[in-house]
């Protein structure tokens, strides 16, 4: 946390000076803007970019899967370019306690000052979408082996809104699991950092990774990419998988069986 810089605007000069005297005792780098508007301002277009660009990711993820395109391998090579790019990638939706909420809040603010944010709602409705279309993906999935979703054993892999943590608020994991479960699917999940979940059907806790657990599902479905999975083995005793994260880069080449968004 010390790396990270810390905005800081005050209501005026004396109180922008005590609060850079108070955080520099914990971040290595100040940096002061002109109010505490500026300053609050300034959140806001962090995590609205991330929210916008998020959606167009999520939006060319779905273009692409449509014109049989590998949209992680598109990523990978505009990523070459070393100017004018930074990038996002695509997942089963947006998650967390500032992205989803942030730029809602802004769009909000602008009506208060008659201004229409269109552009940042569009991404709103991208990024709030993709919890069915991960859904929709799955139902396809599985028809193609003759199963319909009904009735259908799913393995869902991490409920966290992101890797490595056990935050679950705004995760789009747990929308997929309440879409499924409310469409017959008989659901249950593997978090090693969320032993127990909140889903519209009640509480559900985690259950162990086995090799039997694993080959008793008509699909295990990734998502939430985290680092202690061992991906080979999902792969190795799954009958199907479906990669929502791209966790398994670099192996799913060699498995039939594996699928990505």
């Amino acid at each position: 946390i010390r790396e990270i810089p810390k905005v800081v605007g005050g209501v005026n000069q004396a109180s922008t000076d005590m609060a850079v005297a108070a955080y520099a005792k914990v971040f290595d780098h100040i940096v002061t803007v002109g109010s505490t508007r500026e300053a609050e301002m300034t959140k806001l277009l962090e995590n609205t970019f991330r929210a916008v660009n998020i959606g167009l990711v999520n939006e060319l993820a779905i273009m692409a899967h449509g014109m049989g395109i590998d949209i992680w391998s598109v990523i990978d090579a505009a990523s070459s370019k070393p100017f004018g790019f930074m990038p996002f990638y695509p997942g089963p939706g947006w998650g967390g306690h500032c992205i989803p909420v942030d730029p809602f809040y802004l769009t909000w603010r602008a009506r208060m000052d008659g201004y229409e944010s269109g552009f940042i709602e569009q991404a709103g409705r991208i990024n709030n979408r993709m919890p069915n279309y991960v859904v929709e993906r799955i139902s396809d999935l599985l028809n193609g082996i003759g199963k319909p979703l009904r009735d259908s054993r799913l393995l869902l892999i991490g409920m966290a809104y992101k890797k490595d943590v056990g935050d679950t608020r705004e995760s789009p994991a747990i929308d997929v699991a309440d879409i499924l479960a409310g469409k017959g699917a008989r659901v249950t999940y593997h978090d090693p950092h969320v032993p127990e979940v909140e889903l519209a059907s009640g509480p559900m806790q985690s259950t162990e990774i086995s090799k039997d657990v694993l080959q008793a599902q008509d699909c295990v479905v990734i998502l939430t990419d985290h680092s202690v999975i061992d991906y080979r083995r999902v792969l190795d005793h799954s009958r199907m998988v479906f990669d929502t994260r791209n966790a398994t880069s670099g192996l799913r080449e060699h498995y039939p069986n594996a699928f990505v968004l």
